[in-house]
C-alpha cells in the first residue's frame, strides 16, 4: 500500500473548529472519518456514485491541480465553467461533495473533499485493496473553464502517443497512464464518448461479436433512458451473463460476480478487445504498454498497489492557474459569488 505523508493525513483527521481565549483546544470534527462514512453510505445508496467520485477527482486535478475548480457553478469571470466541458460529460458525484462539506463546515476546503472522498470510494470498491493516505491543506481556486477543460483532459478518441504526450505534460509516465486507466473497470460511459469505434471499426478495430452485443444494447438503451445518447456499462464483467455470452466474452481469471469491483478486470476485457473507448484500445498497438497491460491482468495486487501509488501522485498535483485561492464557504461558488 502506498503510504504518503502519514503525519499530515493525521493532522487532517481531526478540525479544530473552535478555541478558547487561552487558545485550548474546545472541539473537534473528524474530517477523514466524516468524509469516509458519507462515502460508504452514499455508495450503499447509489453504487455508481463510487465510480463518480474516483473519475471527479482525476478531472479536478489534471486541469488545474487539485484546486476544486471542476464544482464550481459560476465564477467571477462567468459561468462557463469546467462542468460545462464537452469531456466532463456525465460528471457526478457534486450533491455528496456538497452534502460532506456541509457536515464539516468552513475550515476544510473543497479541493480536499474530493480527494478523500475518491481514496474512499476507492478503498470501498475495492474492497479495502486499494488504501492509501494522502495530505490536507489543499486550497479552492476561483478560476473554472469549460475550454481550458477541453484543452487539457485526455479525450476518448486519442491516438497512444496523445496519451502519452497528454501525461507527460503532468510529469506522469507512460506506465502510470496505463495504471490509471485501469479504472475504466468501474463506471459508464455515454454513447457519444465511444461513437467512433462503432461507425470505423477498420480505424480502432473492435471484436465484432462485442460489437452487435452493443448495438443492440444500446438501441434497448435508448427506449430505456429515453434518449439518444445513452450510457452503458464501461466494463463488460457488469454486462448482463447474456450480454457476456453473445460478447463471447472469456471471463478466466476475472470475478464476474463482483459488479462494480475497482480490480484489473479491465486489463482482461482490454485485451480481448472489448473495451468502449478508442484511447483504451490504442495501448495495444504499443509494445510496452501492452506488456504493462498484460502484467497487471495477471498480477492483481501489482495493479492494486501501484493504482494506490498514483493515484497519490494524482492528488498531490499542485494547484495553479488561480489569482488567489480559499476556502470556500459554499464549494459550487467562489466566498466572492457568495457575497463573502
Amino acid at each position: 500500500m502506498a503510504k504518503v505523508n502519514a503525519g499530515a493525513a493525521l493532522l487532517s483527521l481531526c478540525l479544530l473548529l473552535a478555541c478558547s481565549a487561552g487558545g485550548t483546544k474546545a472541539a473537534y470534527v473528524d474530517v477523514e472519518g466524516t468524509v469516509r462514512t458519507e462515502v460508504e453510505k452514499a455508495i450503499k445508496s447509489n453504487p455508481g456514485i463510487g465510480a463518480a467520485l474516483v473519475r471527479l477527482v482525476f478531472h479536478d486535478c489534471w486541469v488545474n491541480g487539485c484546486d476544486g475548480s471542476v464544482l464550481l457553478d459560476k465564477t467571477p469571470y462567468g459561468t462557463n465553467t469546467e462542468k460545462k466541458a464537452i469531456n466532463n460529460i456525465g460528471l457526478d458525484g457534486f450533491n455528496l461533495i456538497d452534502t460532506i462539506k456541509y457536515k464539516l463546515g468552513d475550515g476544510v476546503s473543497c479541493a480536499d473533499i474530493v480527494v478523500f472522498a475518491a481514496r474512499d470510494a476507492a478503498r470501498y470498491l475495492s474492497n479495502g485493496k486499494i488504501a492509501y493516505s494522502v495530505p490536507s491543506g489543499r486550497k479552492d481556486g476561483i478560476n473554472s473553464s469549460a475550454a481550458a477543460a477541453d484543452a487539457v483532459l485526455p479525450q476518448s478518441t486519442f491516438e497512444f502517443q496523445q496519451l502519452k504526450d497528454n501525461f507527460a505534460k503532468k510529469n506522469f509516465t507512460q506506465e502510470e497512464l496505463v495504471i490509471l486507466s485501469g479504472a475504466h473497470s468501474i463506471g459508464v460511459s455515454h454513447l457519444s464518448s465511444f461513437q467512433d469505434r462503432l461507425n470505423d471499426t477498420t480505424a480502432t478495430p473492435i471484436n465484432d461479436s462485442y460489437k452487435q452485443a452493443l448495438v443492440a444494447d444500446i438501441e434497448a438503451q435508448k427506449n430505456s433512458q429515453n434518449t439518444q445518447d445513452p450510457i452503458e456499462k464501461n466494463n463488460i464483467r457488469d454486462m448482463s451473463l447474456k450480454f457476456q455470452n453473445d460478447s463471447g466474452y472469456d471471463t478466466t481469471g476475472v470475478n464476474t460476480a463482483a459488479k462494480g469491483a475497482l480490480d484489473n478486470s479491465y486489463y482482461h476485457a482490454n485485451l480481448q478487445n472489448r473495451v468502449l473507448f478508442k484511447s483504451d484500445w490504442v495501448m495495444r498497438t504499443d509494445i510496452k504498454a501492452g506488456g504493462d497491460m498484460a502484467e497487471y491482468m495477471n498480477n492483481a495486487t501489482k495493479w492494486n498497489n501501484d493504482f494506490a501509488a498514483t493515484m497519490v501522485k494524482l492528488s498531490k498535483l499542485p494547484a495553479e492557474g488561480s489569482t488567489h485561492y480559499e476556502i470556500r464557504k459554499n464549494c459550487r461558488v467562489t466566498n466572492q459569488n457568495q457575497g463573502f
